[in-house]
């Protein structure tokens, strides 16, 4: 007679699963979501209970997952002796554990001490898993970095406390802000050239673009000759600033701006259509700057922000082989530096002067002649910029002064019509044009101001904010990261830095130990049946 097929497993020990709190965490989750209570909830009353209760769970996974780590460091160990960058061997082992602040919320790391006498500890998984040496996890740090890099520190402070299931000080925000733009210049020093397949799809005009920005600071953050004269203005209000008081509180940002971009070839006309068009539906297509990076430094002399822009034109074109162009808006300390700079780095670069700041200057000289808004005055000022945009500036004018002679204008009436042009005679030969349009040059600075606006105004100008230098420098890095598309590689650099530091440098040859992994296990066959007769 047949019998039943059977078999056994004895003496068999079932191991506890590492992730045994998580587990029971998502039960719970589970069982909350088939409750009675839960029936009666709304749809979005249901994303907050997860979303608070998810959070959690997330916490506990990584808890879970750090306990295993540490775990099986005890267990297992390391490959080799521990070696320090002094050459002293660690052999004393010791429990050691520390908190790490996360995204999700406190967890604690369980790891082994290597220590010797005289010597500082070495915790090989906490180079494993590239920890920080502060308590703020680098996931913590980077939500920082784009929260900060948007609003205020307040309102960062409040968005992270309310989306994630992290606690931090504010007075620790700026520090850790300051830590997470640390790694700003050496990212773009370190990228020597674009790759040669990005280089051949670059415009073939390379362009540079700088200009300047002035940020409200407190008194120890601005320049020398700003403090002294702020110590020495007695302010006249008491409760407000008069006009001309709030020039001794500001510390110039030097704003840069490189692209690239494919001619754009025009005539004076077709610019003058431009700036007369108020529906630009019909305007030509013109071509978009490619690979745009815009940055911003209050802490950097004016000098290191050109010359790193310059630096940063060449990774684009080390063969110096493209059309180089800068724009300005006729600041001469700009001007002077575009040109020691080109000279140094030996290459031919044409200074465009801004076409929008001498169509300024045309409007202002104007009142000299015409009342102002009329539409004589209109006339007036687009007949003398079209003859500017043909390469006429210099005859633009002698013909104001010419005019203001012949009318017998008092020195205070033609006032803005000289001053006008000595500024037409002053950058002669920055108004070129003709030659511009016709080689299909840029000739307006909207890029530098777009940048000087998005970049600095509308983040660093905000009401009643007073800047710190280093704070000030970090987040306009990591705007700079942002509206350059560059911060996703920046962090993966950063995080690499932070290994580096706080990590690789203290062991010998700069060289981690391994962490010895465990042996998989064999997974069991299927049960032979026996049969029983």
């Amino acid at each position: 007679m047949m019998q039943a097929h059977a078999f056994t497993a004895e003496n068999q020990e079932v191991a506890p699963s590492p992730f045994a709190q998580s587990e029971a965490k998502f039960g719970d989750v589970k069982d909350s979501l088939a409750s009675a209570e839960a029936r009666t909830m709304t749809h979005s009353e249901l994303e907050r209970h997860l979303e608070v209760q998810g959070r959690e769970l997330m916490r506990l996974l990584l808890q879970d997952h750090l306990s295993l780590r540490g775990r099986q460091e005890r267990e297992l160990g390391v490959e080799g002796p521990v070696v320090g960058g002094d050459g002293v061997v660690r052999t004393d082992l010791r429990d050691s554990a520390r908190t790490l602040m996360t995204v999700h919320g406190e967890v604690r790391v369980e790891r082994i001490a290597h220590h010797a006498p005289g010597t500082s500890s070495l915790h090989p998984l906490d180079a494993a898993l590239n920890l920080p040496r502060e308590k703020f996890s680098l996931g913590l740090r980077r939500r920082i970095a784009e929260e900060v890099a948007k609003v205020s520190y307040e309102e960062a402070l409040r968005s992270i406390l309310a989306h994630t299931g992290a606690q931090i000080p504010k007075r620790q925000l700026e520090q850790l802000l300051v830590r997470a733009a640390a790694d700003f210049d050496a990212f773009y020093q370190g990228r020597e050239a674009l790759a040669a397949k990005v280089v051949a799809t670059l415009g073939n005009l390379l362009v540079l673009t700088t200009d300047a920005k002035g940020l409200v600071m407190r008194l120890a953050a601005l320049r020398e000759a700003t403090r002294r004269a702020a110590q020495r203005k007695v302010k006249a209000l008491k409760h407000h600033l008069k006009k001309g008081e709030k020039r001794y509180r500001k510390r110039m940002a030097q704003v840069a701006a490189v692209y690239t971009v494919e001619p754009f070839v025009r005539t004076p006309e077709d610019i003058i259509r431009e700036l007369d068009r108020q529906d630009e539906t019909d305007r030509k297509p013109r071509p978009k700057p490619e690979h745009k990076r815009v940055w911003a430094s209050p802490e950097k002399e004016p000098e290191e922000v050109i010359r790193a822009a310059f630096e940063e034109a060449l990774r684009r074109d080390p063969e110096r082989k493209k059309t180089w162009v800068a724009l300005s808006d006729g600041n001469e300390t700009q001007l002077c530096l575009l040109e020691k700079l080109a000279l140094e780095y030996k290459v031919e670069i044409t200074i465009v002067l801004d076409v929008i700041h001498v169509a300024e200057y045309l409007w202002k000289a104007t009142t000299a002649f015409n009342a102002e808004g009329s539409k004589e005055a209109e006339a007036w000022v687009r007949e003398r910029l079209l003859a500017t945009l043909r390469g006429k500036a210099s005859d633009v004018a002698a013909g104001i002064r010419r005019s203001a002679t012949k009318r017998e204008l008092s020195a205070s009436k033609r006032k803005a019509g000289d001053t006008c042009a000595n500024y037409l005679l002053k950058y002669a030969e920055y108004l070129h044009y003709d030659m511009y349009l016709d080689k299909g040059f840029p000739i307006a600075t909207g890029v530098i101001e777009g940048a000087c606006r998005h970049l600095v105004k509308d983040r660093m100008d905000i009401t009643g904010a007073r800047w710190g230098l280093d704070g000030a420098e970090a987040v306009l890095r990591l705007r700079s990261l942002r509206s350059s598309g560059d911060f996703d590689e920046y962090w993966a650099f950063h995080e690499r830095q932070e290994l580096k530091r706080n990590h690789v440098e203290h062991y010998a040859n700069g060289e981690l130990p391994a962490m010895r992994q465990p042996v998989p296990r064999a997974r069991p066959g299927r049960p032979h049946l026996k049969l029983v007769k």
